[in-house]
């Protein structure tokens, strides 16, 4: 079977960045509100930063801006960040919604969600920190 040819990774490298030096895209259609800041603040609380915020060659963001919002309400001064680089300002404005729709369209397994969460509840963690606000209602079942 052949598999189709793979473009080569436009983002390859992680560096850190200044958070001040970094450029939020004006059109991002992907809003973030306060909550939702607070809870990705919380996640790198609890795990630390684990994805690099993509970047154009400008140093304008292209994925991660919920991120940067969360660093600068944690006060972070720089951030892990990847370059996209020979990317036509077409893929990178595509990109911004490409990153956050795809994942989107991903559905949940509602008993292999329930079942891990109430493994989650046995060893007594915080819940909340999975982004569930309200706990699917297959968890609640008996």
């Amino acid at each position: 079977m052949n598999q189709p040819a793979l473009k080569p990774w436009p983002a390859d490298k992680v560096t850190r960045r200044s958070v001040a030096e970094l450029a939020p895209y004006a059109r991002n259609a992907r809003l973030h509100s306060d909550a939702q800041v607070a809870q990705i603040a919380a996640s790198i609380g609890e795990w630390g930063w684990t994805m690099p915020v993509l970047l154009d060659e400008a140093g304008g963001i292209i994925a991660g801006h919920g991120r940067v919002l969360a660093a600068k309400r944690l006060g972070i001064d720089a951030v892990p960040c990847m370059v996209a680089k020979g990317w036509s300002d077409a893929q990178k404005r595509a990109y911004v919604i490409a990153d956050n729709k795809i994942a989107d369209n991903a559905i949940w397994d509602q008993e292999l969600l329930r079942i891990e969460f109430e493994g989650l509840e046995g060893l007594n963690f915080e819940l909340g920190l999975t982004g569930f606000s309200n706990l699917p209602s297959a968890i609640s079942r008996a």
